[in-house]
């Protein structure tokens, strides 16, 4: 059984894309790729988050292990005392692994779901602040696109590395961390309101 709790700001990232101001249409305008996850993870921000994570779950890891090491030592006594424990030894023991096998079962996937909600939103927090920092830097250095490179559906075959912004980014996220406001929400689409329609007249 695979008992790997802990991915730590491993997930993937989904952010809103960036918008800028229309501009003209000239063959000045700049084009960048960035890899928005490694630029969270490797702020300084993002490196606290991971470390902040690793102390609050290391305890639960640390326990899932012992857990699995001790179904793991009677599934190896069960299998050496298949010609010598007696039949109800063996049975006892049977359950007694079936029941290990559940609660390990259930308590890793509770671990889980705690790990990757508590990942979620250290994400959408740092997230929103990657994108206040990815519209400045563009409307200061002038770009009108800018791609994420990080998320595997981008249909980007190919990308010089040197319009890859991606440090630059980091850079000036960390010598701005501390006055970085998230950027604004994209509005989400109202549905439309049906028609009126008048009552039928008796």
């Amino acid at each position: 059984m695979n008992l790997t709790v802990l991915s730590l700001l491993g997930l993937g990232v989904i952010l809103p894309g960036v918008s800028f101001p229309a501009a003209a249409q000239t063959p000045a305008q700049k084009v960048g790729v960035i890899n928005i996850q490694e630029a969270i993870v490797q702020t300084k921000d993002g490196q606290k988050a991971r470390n902040d994570l690793g102390a609050k779950f290391g305890p639960t890891q640390k326990d899932l292990q012992d857990k699995q090491s001790k179904l793991a030592a009677m599934q190896d006594q069960y299998r050496k005392g298949t010609n010598t424990l007696s039949d109800e030894a063996k049975l006892k023991l049977q359950r007694d692994i079936d029941a290990a096998t559940t609660t390990l079962k259930r308590d890793t996937e509770d671990a889980n779901t705690e790990v990757q909600e508590s990942e979620r939103k250290v994400m959408d927090e740092l997230g929103g602040k990657m994108m206040a920092v990815i519209n400045k830097y563009a409307a200061d250095n002038g770009y009108v696109l800018i791609i994420d490179v990080s998320n595997p559906q981008t249909p980007v075959l190919f990308a010089s590395n040197t319009i890859d912004i991606t440090r630059d980014v980091i850079a000036m996220y960390d010598k701005n961390s501390g006055s970085i406001a998230p950027a604004p929400a994209a509005p989400k689409p109202t549905a439309p309101k049906p028609p009126a329609t008048s009552a039928p007249k008796k």
